[in-house]
């Protein structure tokens, strides 16, 4: 199977970025010949090329420039129909817009990757969904419930993300002890910690409006919000450090910005906390499970489907700093609890290793082109 896979961005910002690295890593030798195209310059498509996997860039510009998206999309199609192309596979919505006319016009079945939840239908969405699509994959049951509501009504089948286990396996990492020190941390005391871009949505003002609480009968615990400025919300972290003013922990609160060494500072954490509204899936929650961390998520979207309450995490409804507050102590006071939750955590997370993922992700795409092998 040769299948072409279009990715509109070279530059990783997030998860969906680590997916399509993923893919790309654990699906070179499955049987597939991939062709890489990117719609932007930038560091990812030197890392693909290196992976020995025929990678291209085509400048798209903004979908607004009519000129440049025409452009785009006869360049797609005429790579398909000189490579002999099975499939064109885009990455999100947005690029199903070039990929999928790019394939009509090439006489191939497309497939796109929906990577958030459209509980509001966004229009553009859409309209993405009304262009002919095999399927429309999904990553949570929750993503594949609110795809199916959309019209036309796609096969929307569901593909779990993984995660790069090898990278977060306690035993080749530093001791928590060791990576508080490294890393500059508070040597006594609870840590409880969280990942992610600074974002309202991700909640980290949710855990700095919970530790009071904590502090109150642990006043030497520590909070630490590893995450760099969201240039879509550029003024949620100076919010952010607002409230830790407001609420007098300018001496509890730490934040160190964008990191790159996240195993190490999950690593340094007592608690992981995520505290995202209506997270699509959430791979930061299996990072922090895989490295044996009592884990407290939101009680809505993917942590659901990752986490069973009270057996290998915790759940809580988003922005509820008061049940956000509990929890965290619940794991402090119990300390067996918090033991037994850690365990089965780690074993959670070998469900989701980076090879499962990429080889149901390929099972997924021969089940849509059952003539090619």
């Amino acid at each position: 199977m040769k299948a072409i896979v279009i990715m509109p961005l070279a530059e990783q910002r997030g998860g969906g970025e680590m997916m399509f690295l993923d893919l790309m890593q654990q699906g070179r030798n499955a049987g597939v010949e991939w062709i890489a195209i990117f719609l932007e310059s930038g560091p990812m498509v030197e890392q693909v090329r290196k992976l020995g996997i025929d990678t291209r860039v085509i400048e798209s510009g903004r979908l607004r420039q009519v000129h440049k998206l025409i452009s785009t999309v006869l360049r797609i199609a005429a790579i398909a129909r000189q490579e002999r192309a099975d499939i064109i596979v885009n990455w999100m919505w947005i690029t199903h817009f070039y990929g999928g006319m790019a394939a009509m016009l090439a006489g191939l079945p497309s497939v796109w990757y929906q990577l958030e939840v459209p509980h509001d239908k966004f229009w553009l969405v859409r309209l993405a969904t009304a262009l002919p699509a095999r399927a429309v994959i999904t990553l949570s049951q929750d993503g594949k419930q609110a795809q199916a509501e959309i019209w036309p009504h796609r096969p929307t089948p569901l593909v779990y993300p993984g995660v790069a286990l090898d990278r977060f396996e306690p035993a080749a990492l530093l001791s928590p002890q060791a990576a508080r020190q490294k890393l500059g941390l508070p040597s006594q005391g609870p840590l409880i910690g969280i990942v992610g871009r600074l974002q309202r949505w991700k909640g980290m003002h949710v855990l700095v409006q919970a530790m009071p609480k904590v502090l109150e009968k642990y006043p030497d615990a520590h909070c630490v919000v590893v995450g760099g400025k969201h240039d879509l919300e550029p003024a949620y972290e100076d919010f952010l450090k607002s409230e830790i003013a407001n609420l007098g922990l300018q001496e509890k609160v730490i934040m160190p910005g964008l990191q790159r060494n996240i195993p190490e500072w999950v690593q340094a954490m007592d608690v992981f906390v995520h505290a995202s509204d209506k997270e699509p899936f959430g791979i930061v929650i299996i990072e922090a499970m895989a490295l044996g961390k009592p884990v407290i998520a939101g009680n809505a979207g993917g942590p659901t489907e990752i986490i069973t309450d009270g057996m290998n995490g915790l759940l809580t409804p988003y922005g509820d700093s008061e049940a956000l507050a509990i929890a965290i102590l619940r794991y402090l006071d119990e300390q067996d609890f918090a033991q037994n939750v850690a365990v089965a955590a780690r074993q959670r997370a070998l469900d989701f290793s980076t090879q499962n993922y990429a080889q149901n992700f390929i099972n997924t795409l021969r089940s849509l082109i059952p003539s090619v092998s």
